[in-house]
């Protein structure tokens, strides 16, 4: 994993912040391969609550596609691409992407990834591949269609157009709006408070969501029903009710 690609910063709180700036020499391949490295590696770490991805004011993961790829090259790029999307949609901890500059392109792919994103009034947001005949090839055009709506995501892939974050916000690709320069700041706040939960139960509660966000609701409110009876043989269930009752704060051990 070339070194270059990204910065990791672990805190006392539980929350490691995984910096992705890229540069237009960063591939694709080396921005993907160092996220599925490090994504593997924060799933697999008890002591992380929550994993924070961000960039710099410049952008978020920004990179370059190899203009000589062929077919075969670029179906490949995609398949292991939508492979590491796929890893860091299940990294099983609560996962937010703080945005202050430009999230484009393969930025954007993987903040829809996470689980949701918090930006500055300074970001930006799209996909400008269609410039070059290109478009989404992560997962993206799926992800945002089912976030935002079939004809916007249509409007934004065909267009190429970056669109601001207050428009963002407006229909719905962001979750929350800061002031320029604070979205890191309170992203990291919001996700430092969310970790004081359960982590079973934000574990679980993320699988419902994402399995039964593509199925019929009668269907996916069966798998609520059984996920909601599982968290009951959880220790962090019997801790979270005994705190209430005894009128103190909970100790949760993710069991």
């Amino acid at each position: 994993m070339p070194e270059r690609v990204c910065t990791i910063q672990s805190k006392t709180n539980g929350i490691t912040t995984v910096t992705i700036p890229g540069n237009h020499s960063a591939s694709a391949r080396d921005i993907l391969e160092a996220i599925r490295h490090q994504t593997n590696a924060l799933s697999s770490k008890n002591e992380i609550k929550g994993v924070l991805l961000t960039g710099s004011a410049r952008g978020f993961c920004c990179c370059q596609i190899e203009n000589s790829a062929t077919t075969g090259d670029a179906a490949a790029l995609s398949g292991f691409g939508q492979q590491v999307m796929f890893i860091l949609e299940k990294i099983g901890k609560p996962c937010i992407t703080a945005i202050e500059g430009e999230c484009s392109g393969l930025g954007l792919e993987v903040a829809l990834a996470c689980d949701f994103i918090v930006a500055s009034r300074a970001a930006c947001f799209g996909f400008p591949g269609i410039a070059s005949g290109l478009i989404p090839f992560c997962g993206g055009s799926q992800r945002l269609a089912r976030l935002v709506g079939k004809s916007k995501a249509k409007e934004l892939i065909y267009s190429g157009d970056l669109i601001d974050a207050e428009e963002a916000h407006r229909i719905g690709l962001i979750n929350r709006l800061h002031p320029e320069g604070e979205a890191l700041f309170l992203a990291e706040e919001l996700l430092a408070h969310i970790c004081t939960r359960s982590p079973n139960a934000i574990r679980i509660g993320g699988e419902v969501v994402n399995a039964g966000y593509d199925i019929d609701l009668q269907t996916a409110c069966m798998l609520e029903r059984d996920a909601f009876a599982l968290c009951f043989s959880s220790f962090d269930q019997r801790e979270g009710m005994q705190a209430f009752l005894d009128k103190r704060t909970p100790q949760f051990k993710g069991e």
